[in-house]
């Protein structure tokens, strides 16, 4: 069988699921991690015979995409931020709009007076809820010169995301910890021999009844703990958080979050409650609500 003909196979089978140039990128994606092929290697070779065993791989991967299993747990892998991570059903896959977010906190510490020119020169930065490590591990390979540390509730997402930390050669530690009911990070943070200069956090925030809403292959695969938050209280991760940053971030300290696009004018009603100043809201590309960046100012 040609390429061409695997790539018509994919379109035409899901159909049902995606529409046809979303079709035509997971064929990419999956022609990329089977052969190393890329987009302008197909269609330079798209007549090109593949062996049986290549056969057999994609048509495993086409079996998974039509029980709604998403491409990157598939293929175990993603990219963010133009950096490689390796995912499973432990970790949130990566999105766009968290890059939007990384892109955002880069501008505004490469650019910030208070934190370029403060006498002390390390940046400390603790990313909350951090999942594959997408946040933390991105920030400390365009700042090496920070420390970084992240934080998780669950075991078995901070493998994944050490295991990140390892791909893409970089130093940032990793904290087990519940930030709603917080026992270690304090003993970390006493050992810094200045405060947090930046907290970022990508908490859960879907609320309950927003689950109709959402595709199937994220409901089925993606780890409830780290999309979902009841009704009565979609902003507890934020308040646990902002008292948090209140009592270690620095004078001057960021503060940044990716938050549901419904609740940012609550957000950040609770930030200005808490004496927040600089607060700004951003959207992301689709226009929506996605991001809020904030200062501690005493």
């Amino acid at each position: 069988m040609q390429l061409k003909q695997v790539s018509q196979r994919f379109i035409d089978e899901l159909n049902l699921l995606y529409q046809k140039d979303e079709a035509q990128a997971i064929f990419l994606l999956t022609l990329q991690h089977i052969k190393q092929y890329s987009r302008a290697d197909y269609i330079l070779k798209k007549e090109e015979e593949i062996s049986t065993n290549e056969l057999i791989n994609f048509e495993n991967a086409l079996k998974d995409l039509l029980a709604e299993k998403p491409i990157q747990y598939i293929l175990g892998e993603t990219y963010f931020y133009g950096l490689p991570f390796k995912v499973n059903p432990s970790v949130l896959i990566p999105r766009p709009e968290t890059e939007e977010l990384v892109d955002w906190i880069l501008s505004v510490l490469n650019s910030d007076e208070q934190i370029v020119n403060r006498k002390s020169k390390t940046v400390n930065i603790l990313d909350i809820g951090t999942g594959s490590g997408c946040i933390a591990i991105s920030l400390k390979k365009n700042l090496p010169e920070a420390k970084v540390y992240a934080l998780d509730i669950a075991a078995d997402t901070l493998a994944t995301a050490q295991q990140n930390a390892v791909l893409n050669d970089v130093d940032v530690n990793f904290i087990q910890d519940d930030i709603l009911e917080p026992r270690f990070i304090q003993s970390h943070i006493s050992n810094l021999t200045s405060q947090i200069s930046l907290i970022v956090s990508n908490p859960p925030y879907v609320k309950e009844d927003e689950k109709p809403e959402m595709n199937n292959n994220v409901l089925a695969n993606e780890p409830h703990r780290a999309l979902f938050v009841s009704n009565q209280n979609p902003l507890i991760f934020y308040e646990a958080i902002a008292n948090f940053a209140l009592k270690y971030l620095e004078e001057n300290g960021l503060l940044f979050f990716e938050i549901n696009e419904y609740l940012g004018e609550q957000t950040v009603q609770l930030l200005k409650d808490k004496n927040f100043k600089n607060i700004e809201l951003k959207k992301d590309m689709q226009g929506k609500d996605r991001m809020i960046g904030c200062r501690k100012i005493v």
